[in-house]
Parts: structure tokens; sequence; C-alpha cells
């Protein structure tokens, strides 16, 4: 099995000018070494069948992304429109400014296969594409957001994969990112 880090994910884990809230203490080239030679602790199923989810130990420094929502630092919680990349449509978000979260216990990957980059338009010459990152305490899949599974129920022409909306997905999802946010640096 080969991986490869694909063009859409290398700017939000590795980006030109690096930031707190992404991978730490490697560069994108040993990541995806790293990944094409240590076996994953465990293979997780993603949202749909051509993603899965690579469960690793953290070897690096990098910081947990989702932070629970409490009244010591719910006042730090900012929103604003954001786009991913600059073909799509910027959607509110929102995050944490001034936290300093943990070092993640794990990295986990996330894959799509090769069929389903090319029906994206981003051929590979490998079997899965590395299309993100999630880093955290658990060894657990963190809830897609709600945004991003509406993303990509509205197909690939809108930043999306073209998997519809799975309702009950979708209610686990608003149950955890209520009480939860992402922090930026």
């Amino acid at each position: 099995m080969s991986i490869v880090l694909t063009p859409f994910a290398r700017p939000r884990l590795f980006p030109a000018e690096p930031r707190r809230n992404t991978i730490q203490d490697c560069t994108a080239e040993q990541f995806v070494q790293r990944l094409n030679e240590e076996p994953p602790l465990a293979v997780l199923d993603g949202y749909a069948p051509f993603c899965k989810l690579h469960v690793h130990r953290n070897w690096t420094s990098t910081r947990c992304m989702a932070i629970p929502i409490d009244d010591s630092n719910r006042h730090l919680l900012r929103s604003g429109y954001d786009a991913r990349s600059r073909e799509e449509l910027p959607v509110l978000v929102r995050w944490f400014e001034g936290i300093d979260p943990p070092v993640a216990n794990y990295l986990i990957p996330i894959l799509y296969d090769r069929e389903q980059m090319a029906k994206e338009g981003t051929p590979i010459d490998a079997d899965w594409g590395i299309v993100g990152c999630l880093y955290t305490m658990t060894p657990e899949e963190t809830p897609l957001a709600p945004i991003t599974m509406m993303r990509n129920a509205l197909g690939v022409e809108e930043g999306g994969s073209g998997v519809p909306i799975d309702r009950e997905a979708y209610r686990r999802s608003v149950a955890f990112w209520d009480v939860h946010a992402n922090w930026k640096a």
C-alpha cells in the first residue's frame, strides 16, 4: 500500500509559513515517509467507502485540534468566514484564539482512495492520498464538521466529495461541535 500527500492537504498540514496549529517537527516528506513505513495502530472506516483513517501515535509536538468549550474559555471563541482553498466559497466557522491546547496523543491521517481522488480531479500515483489529518487525545475519529458534511453533499464542483448527508451522522457531528471548537494560533 502506498500513500501520498495531496495538493489539497499540503498547504493545510504543512503551510509555507508554519503555524502552531499544523503538524510540527517534521517536513511533509518525512511525514509521508513515516506513514508509508510504519503500520498504523488501527485503521478506521471513514464517512464513505473510499475514506480510511490510519491511527498513529503522535511522534511530534503537534497539539490537539478540537478543544472542549467551557465557561473558562467561551470568551475566547471567535467566528468568521473562511474557505479551505481559493476555489471554495467561504463558510461561517468558529475557533478559539489565545488557547494553549495539549499535545495530541494521536495523529490520524484521513485517506481517500485513488479512484475518489481521480473523481475529484486530483489523480495520484499511489493507492491512497492524504486529504487531512486529525490531531486527537483518543484513537478515535473527530466527527466531520456539519459544514463539511454539507459541502460534501453539494458535490465535487463545490469542493465536496459528492456523498449525501447521513442525517444521524450529521446529528452526532452537531452534538460534538456544539461543545467543541478548533483553535488558531
